[in-house]
């Protein structure tokens, strides 16, 4: 079993062969007990201990644990024409942990933890192809606005998004003839970034870029009847005339059931008044702006409203719809998070060491994705063979379990064996549930490896080492 973790640690280099073999097997183990801790994940205390030195090494680097898995992700994405490189950031409590040193405050001073900037890649369908780039780190200190302010951005914490842009922008070289869009929250509208996406265009490899807007940002041009005041953002493409409606479905969030939201689309292409810096002078920047504002929204909730900008061309409702549903996409990097932290339960560890605990969430982060990138797949390809995502020793003795019976001739459709392993986690598939969700996959496949590592032992198909 684990024939994708040999797939995605194929191009893993730590400098020795030893350690590369010790991070494919502790993924392994990780991937088949997610929620457990590193004892009770892995076989015995010698094998318990190695985990522990493994984490321990200076020499095994967060950045270095992941480039594996970022590699065969680019790999993914060459193949498709159209990639979104979605950015967030993510905080990860451990407040209350017995952690030794090095966690940082998070929101205020009590909550203790780690701040998690990742970047994945998404098809325009919502697959998720693999983590292209993460960033764990630890805050020191509490914020200070008005200090913060006045710092260039190589020192504030907003310099990551401009990284991850950058990244982007070499994967758009290596990955020739992929559309790659980097894709942003709010946290994202960094004047800074678009600078940067000006200056690329300029060479070769320019990642393309859509953001949320968070500031009202000025235009260049002056008011008529205020001299001294320019222009808004907001203001002026609310003043153009709308270009259609677009209905699209809002997940169930904060509160918030799911409904269905009528958007009233505007789009204006603008120049944007370069804010001002301290000790250095930014130009202004021309981007496309997309303004969705819902409309008939129900009694009693508030009306969303999304003003997207971005460097893509915009020529008409149909351009807009595209960019629209680019952002939608983003959502799914919450729902990793969800993964991450409640099927793969990064926020119980108790490592004693920070160091150990970036280590061991990078692993935790691959495991996160596979379940992810499972249940979509199940989505988009339903009826491929289950196979090309499980083993045979898997869908056979998850069948036998839930389902007995003797074994069908062909291996079931994917979207059937997802259902059924979804369902040892939790899923019970009754008529107005939908699909199933990773949290559920990802809690469900513990119970399938389980399983199938039985059927190699003691099942019909022989007897070998597991």
């Amino acid at each position: 079993m684990g024939d994708w973790v040999t797939d995605e640690m194929a191009s893993c280099d730590l400098g020795d062969k030893r350690l590369d073999d010790r991070q494919a097997r502790l993924l392994r183990r990780l991937s088949a007990e997610p929620d457990l801790s590193i004892p009770a994940a892995c076989k015995g205390l010698a094998e318990t201990m190695a985990a522990y030195r493994f984490f321990d090494n200076d020499r095994v680097s967060p950045e270095r644990m992941l480039a594996p898995h970022a590699a065969a992700t680019v790999e993914r994405l060459k193949q498709w024409d159209r990639v979104l490189l979605v950015q967030d950031t993510t905080e990860l409590d451990f407040t209350g942990r017995d952690e030794s040193s090095g966690l940082g405050p998070l929101n205020w001073a009590e909550r203790v933890g780690l701040f998690d900037h990742s970047m994945l890649a998404f098809t325009a369908e919502g697959l998720c192809l693999g983590v292209v780039d993460a960033d764990i780190w630890t805050r020191h200190g509490p914020p200070q606005k008005r200090k913060r302010k006045s710092k260039p951005i190589e020192q504030k914490e907003s310099m990551r998004w401009l990284k991850g842009y950058r990244q982007a922008c070499e994967i758009a070289r290596e990955a020739e003839g992929t559309l790659v869009i980097v894709v942003a929250d709010r946290e994202g509208d960094i004047y800074e970034l678009f600078v940067e996406a000006e200056r690329a265009a300029q060479g070769s490899g320019r990642a393309e870029w859509i953001v949320r807007a968070c500031q009202d940002r000025s235009l260049p041009e002056r008011r008529p009847n205020r001299p001294y005041t320019h222009e808004k953002l907001w203001e002026a493409v609310r003043g153009s005339p709308a270009v259609g409606i677009r209905t699209t479905r809002l997940p169930r969030r904060c509160g918030r059931p799911e409904r269905e939201a009528k958007l009233e689309v505007r789009l204006k292409e603008v120049v944007l008044k370069a804010p001002f810096r301290k000790g250095r002078k930014l130009p202004d920047v021309a981007v496309r702006a997309v303004l969705a504002s819902e409309v008939e929204a129900p009694e009693g909730e508030e009306p969303v409203e999304w003003m997207l900008l971005t460097s893509l061309a915009v020529c008409g409702f149909t351009d807009a719809c595209t960019i629209i549903d680019s952002y939608l996409q983003r959502w799914q990097i919450e729902v990793y998070y969800r993964v991450l932290k409640g099927a793969c339960c990064v926020e119980s560890l108790q490592l004693r060491s920070v160091d150990r605990l970036k280590r061991c969430i990078m692993l935790k982060k691959i495991v996160a994705w596979r379940a992810l990138f499972v249940t979509h797949l199940s989505r988009v390809c339903p009826e491929a063979p289950c196979t090309v995502a499980f083993e045979d020793a898997e869908w056979k003795s998850a069948h036998v379990v839930g389902r007995g019976g003797p074994l069908p001739s062909e291996p079931p459709p994917l979207s059937a064996f997802v259902a059924l392993a979804a369902s040892f986690g939790g899923y019970l598939g009754r008529k107005g549930d939908g699909p199933p969700g990773p949290i559920r996959l990802c809690i469900g496949l513990q119970a399938v490896h389980h399983y199938a590592t039985a059927w190699l032992a003691f099942g019909p198909e022989g007897s070998r080492d597991v």
